[in-house]
């Protein structure tokens, strides 16, 4: 007598967005939400904040095909209501995690979290 095979939860599905262009800041900070948040003309928008009266804007490639800098990342995720945090070997947070060696970390947290620095917190 043979039996139905169990069934199995599927696993759950994960966000991703392929390279394109020079849009590597866009398509992470949309991997890392794990939702199509941002595009490159959300981006160019945030750009156009951050250097309003420049003619040609320092925070995106000249050929208008992306390459944003961290500030355009950064402002990305405030208006969020999110703050990304720089990090090194110098703070102690993780640092049993981080002594094992090479590790990159992606923290992300409420602004909230970032000013009042309980994320320094390892208790």
């Amino acid at each position: 007598m043979s039996q139905a095979p169990e069934a199995r939860p599927s696993p759950p599905s994960v966000y991703h967005e392929r390279q394109r262009l020079e849009l590597c800041a866009v398509h992470a900070l949309n991997n890392v939400l794990q939702e199509q948040l941002f595009s490159q003309e959300a981006a160019d928008e945030i750009c156009k904040r951050l250097a309003p009266d420049s003619r040609l804007n320092p925070h995106r490639s000249l050929l208008g095909t992306g390459n944003y800098d961290v500030n355009v990342i950064m402002a990305a995720l405030q208006g969020l209501g999110l703050a990304a945090v720089w990090w090194d070997r110098r703070r102690t947070f993780l640092a049993a995690a981080l002594a094992q060696g090479l590790c990159e970390v992606l923290l992300v947290v409420t602004k909230e979290v970032e000013e009042a620095g309980c994320w320094l917190n390892t208790s």
